[in-house]
């Protein structure tokens, strides 16, 4: 059965590339009166099983996360190797990469975005599940996150 639709319209994270994930993060902080979050670097690419533009990769990056409402807004600074983190950052400087959406059937919903000609640019796994993003821009205007839980 082919999908129709994605499946999900609620945004759940947005997500900001930076240089500088510790200023940024302070920065947030102090703007919004929020505690300052853990900045966490992913994990190896062993265990992500990571793939940018369907290749292996050993990239990594450090990550913070601000709860902000029902939205959770993603800080994250490139570390190591080739993703589409760096490629932004290099292209277009910092600001918004993508908008996520907690989806179900993951290869359905790459399938569907594709079928609309849209492009998968990176995958891999994360602590629940796995995650994709979809080159949007040309059709939306900016990146989509697709999000399985599935642990």
């Amino acid at each position: 059965m082919t999908k129709s639709t994605l499946g999900s319209h609620v945004i759940t994270q947005v997500a900001i590339v930076v240089r500088d994930i510790e200023k940024k993060a302070r920065a947030f902080a102090d703007i919004f009166g929020l505690e300052m979050p853990e900045i966490r670097l992913t994990a190896p690419a062993e265990e992500t099983h990571i793939l940018y533009r369907g290749e292996p990769t050993s990239a990594r990056a450090k990550l913070a996360f601000f709860r902000m409402g029902p939205i959770s807004l993603e800080l994250i600074e490139p570390v190591d190797g080739p993703s589409t983190w760096r490629e932004f950052l290099d292209t277009h400087g910092e600001g918004v990469h993508h908008i996520a959406f907690e989806i179900k059937g993951m290869q359905e919903a790459i399938s569907f975005l594709e079928g609309k000609g849209m492009t998968t640019v990176q995958t891999g796994e994360f602590t629940g599940g796995p995650y994709a993003y979809i080159d949007a821009a040309e059709k939306l205007g900016v990146i989509l996150e697709l999000l399985e839980h599935d642990r």
